[in-house]
């Protein structure tokens, strides 16, 4: 049986409670142990599928199709275990459950409650994660006070009670700010919220506390005193430059070695390995040649929602020994203002996916500037697709052409709606999760792939292209490297002669890792140090 941690958060939102989760399974992975990540969310919608950007942030996609909280995303890129349906449950989906539950008669005869019923549905969803692994590590999302977490915070501190001590163990990410006027760290804070914790019945086992400032000593004691913790047991939690730096400055304040004592984990390793981390950390911080990436998207002002590309991005800088510099540029700016003032200083031009048809013509345009200026290009998902309308209008001659998204009108839709996709549901209906795909022999994406005639790749979309079009299109130069199968649906295309024009109908950031960027961002990256015209070692 597994040995459970539970990460919750106070004061305020966005403390870094995933990247704390994900760094703490890196740690225990280094000191050899096999790890789980869950992630509970309070809000009532089934998952966020059906969530804007704005509101959520980005949509990480599992093997088995679940779309889930990006947290999800950063316990991939951190450990080894891979997600699944299961690691995320949302309020939702809990009560969805015990209402379907109650409908089919399992509760007969009772009258249903959150305690137990809502609490005891949590508490199995817990139990489910665990598949062998020695740890689990069970984030709550929200800020502890919040209503909606109630219920969440409550079958955790039942959860605890359930299990024999040394079984269960609590960590609270808090804030200690810094008080420019007075050059003071406050406290005060962090002590309401274990606080308000305890009033609900958990008593933190090990805080860790986020900070743009060392925690001296003294602060430390204080901290300790007030929120019943060992001074040993209060974690600086400090800014970094670098997210991937977070499991090495976690262990430079003892937090595995304190975790792997409370939960009596005597299989660990008594020194962890951090080979991997200390040599991204040296890449990072090491001088490099920069690079210019231009994300041409329309949710620029929210660097969440491409959180996934973004350290897809980072993590092929690694490999390619660049410095990535990312430059967000929305799509309807190039609408007003055109390509060339926003595109001229890039050595790289990526388009991701999104649905909608804000800013669209601005993406069509910006993939016409990468292919007439030979600049380095990837389409995901909605970029392939923008690849494959920009090309029927000005290569085909297919005038007007367009995807039905955008237009019912359109005399050449060149991308269509997937037969199975019509009349269905918003929600957990798209063509969703892992499918294999098979590579055209002598293509770039073969080469990229290293050789292989298959891959397996993660999904998310409802439009594909028109098989009406293909022979068109390939007649015109364009290549479908990458195809499904049984060949009935585009996955790659690819342009010869341009230095580096692929775009994918999957979405490739969901599998890269900084040990092992994904082969499509470590040859885009690659195309773009050599686009930039410097010197290279």
């Amino acid at each position: 049986m597994a040995k459970y941690i539970f990460v919750t958060g106070g004061v305020l939102s966005s403390l870094g409670k995933g990247l704390a989760s994900a760094s703490i399974g890196a740690l225990l992975e280094a000191r050899g142990l096999r790890v789980n990540i869950q992630k509970l969310d309070p809000y009532l919608n089934i998952d966020p599928g059906t969530m804007s950007p704005f509101q959520h942030g980005e949509v990480f996609v599992t093997d088995d199709g679940a779309e889930t909280d990006l947290d999800l995303g950063h316990y991939e890129r951190f450990t080894h275990a891979r997600m699944k349906k299961e690691n995320n449950y949302t309020a939702g989906r809990i009560y969805y459950n015990v209402i379907t539950k109650e409908r089919v008669g399992d509760y007969l005869g009772g009258t249903v409650q959150v305690i137990p019923h809502i609490t005891d549905e949590i508490k199995r969803c817990i139990r489910h994660v665990d598949n062998g692994e020695d740890v689990v590590i069970c984030e709550i999302g929200g800020t502890v006070g919040d209503i909606e977490s109630l219920p969440f915070l409550e079958a955790i501190r039942q959860f605890r009670f359930d299990h024999e001590p040394g079984h269960v163990i609590h960590i609270h990410v808090t804030l200690v700010p810094y008080i420019k006027t007075s050059e003071e760290l406050k406290t005060k804070p962090t002590q309401h919220s274990v606080m308000k914790l305890r009033e609900i019945g958990i008593q933190p086992d090990i805080l860790l506390c986020r900070t743009e400032m060392p925690l001296e000593e003294d602060v430390k004691r204080k901290i300790s005193l007030f929120c019943n913790v060992p001074p040993s047991a209060v974690i600086t939690a400090i800014d970094v430059d670098c997210i991937y730096e977070v499991p090495l400055r976690f262990n430079e304040e003892g937090l595995d070695r304190i975790v792997v004592d409370l939960l009596k984990l005597e299989k660990a390793l008594q020194t962890p390995d951090l080979s991997v981390w200390e040599e991204i950390s040296r890449k990072e911080k090491e001088p490099k040649i920069s690079s210019n990436i231009a994300i041409v998207g329309k949710y620029v002002d929210l660097k969440e929602s491409y959180k996934s590309l973004s350290e897809a991005l980072s993590h092929a800088g690694f490999g390619n020994d660049v410095q990535v510099n990312l430059q967000y540029v929305d799509s309807e700016e190039i609408e007003k203002r055109g390509s060339a003032p926003l595109l001229s200083q890039a050595h790289g031009i990526l388009i991701p996916g999104g649905f909608g048809e804000r800013g669209i013509e601005g993406k069509i345009a910006a993939v016409q500037y990468a292919r007439e200026r030979l600049v380095p290009f990837l389409g995901i998902c909605l970029g392939m697709q923008c690849a494959i309308v920009e090309y029927s209008r000005n290569i085909c001659g297919l005038e007007a052409a367009n995807s039905s998204e955008f237009s019912n009108e359109t005399p050449h839709p060149v991308v269509a709606l997937m037969p199975d996709q019509e009349g269905v549901d918003m929600g957990g209906t798209m063509r969703l999760g892992a499918y294999p795909g098979i590579l055209r022999p002598g293509s770039l994406a073969a080469e990229i792939y290293g050789g292989v005639s298959q891959f397996e790749e993660r999904h998310r979309h409802r439009y594909e292209v028109n098989n009406a079009y293909r022979e068109d299109l390939e007649e015109n130069g364009l290549h479908f490297s990458g195809l499904s199968p049984d060949e009935s649906l585009v996955e790659m295309i690819e342009l010869p002669g341009h230095p580096y024009f692929i775009g994918c109908q999957f979405h490739p950031e969901f599998k890269s890792a900084p040990y092992a960027p994904h082969p499509l961002f470590h040859g885009f990256i690659a195309a773009a140090k050599k686009a930039s015209g410097e010197l290279f070692p």
